[in-house]
């Protein structure tokens, strides 16, 4: 059942992430005048080919929504409530506490070297803190729809709170983003956060919206589920992974220097996904809430917005940074590790009520 839902796009997504890393790394160490020549295209220090890619990866999510499910979140306070709290003022806590504690403590030593930031020489390793962070403050708002049906959990639940984060984005994004990347001492230009999430959340989101229902209106709900958005999902996983050949054609010969690098950073981004999730599935235990609700609670909380994580680590530190590979590294390890978040759920749903 698992695989019946899933595209064949999605279904080998980690492949795809491997494939397109690949790729773009031999690219850029055998080719290295490609990666100048990318450089070349860009317009105010952004990647016009990647801001394109970025559109195109962001637009198929936000079509998918549907905002009247916001006003049904009142019908539901208690997991809507605890998915909130999780999402937004505990997540990004956690995120920046544990990625600090594994790459600018623990494993500091073996992630020697700089990188320059807006005119700064930055230490590595906070740069790969800062992508953990915009994962961290990023709630999924795509593959969660995913995640919590193979669980066989509460889908209106799910599909509520992917309305509501959706529009959170646009206002809590850059104060957090800008907070805890400020406390990793990194160099932000707020115009610049606040600019990528106008551009990479709202401008998706705003064009998805009236898509949505001017398709609609004219072609019925029925044509817009089964034929248009059958059509974007391809559109989406292929912009995300033609980023990511770009992405790492500009750091291919530098990721064939560090390979242990990516190992180090994944570490960090497993381990905060278990915690929130088995926070999210404890207190919702505590709450009585069903499985139903229980298991969309642990899955929004565990699941990162990978695309939006990924465009703002490209617009504020650029497509050359630690902080746009670490992104990268959240992408490899979500599928694997949320299927056997999902195999979890499914073993355990006699330890709650049911719906």
């Amino acid at each position: 059942m698992e695989t019946k839902k899933l595209s064949f796009f999605e279904r080998y997504l980690t492949g795809w992430v491997f494939l397109s890393i690949l790729i773009g790394t031999f690219i850029g160490y055998l080719a290295p005048k490609s990666a100048e020549f990318l450089d070349k295209l860009s317009y105010a220090q952004v990647s016009i080919p990647i801001a394109i890619c970025l559109f195109f990866m962001m637009f198929p999510i936000m079509v998918k929504i549907d905002f009247s499910n916001v006003k049904k979140a009142a019908k539901s306070p208690k997991p809507v409530g605890l998915t909130l709290v999780i999402n937004w003022l505990i997540k990004p806590f956690t995120m920046y506490a544990i990625a600090y504690l594994f790459l600018g403590v623990l494993f500091k030593d073996m992630l020697s070297g700089t990188e320059m930031i807006h005119g700064q020489e930055v230490e590595v390793y906070r740069s790969y803190i800062s992508g953990a962070i915009l994962l961290g403050i990023a709630p999924c708002t795509a593959m969660v729809l995913m995640w919590g049906y193979l669980a066989k959990g509460n889908d209106a639940l799910t599909l509520v709170m992917v309305a509501v984060n959706s529009l959170l984005m646009l206002f809590f994004y850059a104060p957090l983003g800008g907070l805890l990347l400020s406390v990793n001492q990194m160099p932000i230009p707020w115009e610049t956060i606040l600019l990528s999430v106008l551009i990479y959340v709202g401008l998706p989101l705003v064009s998805g919206y009236f898509t949505r229902k001017t398709i609609i209106s004219n072609k019925g709900e029925d044509y817009f589920n089964r034929v248009f958005l059958h059509k974007l999902t391809p559109i989406a996983i292929s912009s995300l992974l033609l980023t990511l050949v770009v992405l790492f054609i500009l750091k291919g010969e530098y990721l064939i220097s560090q390979p242990i690098d990516i190992g180090l950073i994944a570490i960090p981004l497993f381990i905060q996904t278990i915690v929130i999730f088995a926070l999210g599935y404890l207190l919702s235990k505590i709450f009585k809430l069903s499985y139903e609700d229980a298991a969309p609670v642990a899955m929004i909380g565990a699941s990162n917005h990978f695309e939006v994580a990924i465009a703002t680590a490209v617009v504020l530190f650029g497509l050359n940074s630690g902080a746009a590979v670490a992104t990268v590294v959240g992408v490899l390890i979500e599928v694997p590790v949320m299927l056997m978040l999902v195999r979890f759920c499914m073993k355990t749903k006699h330890w709650f009520a049911r719906g």
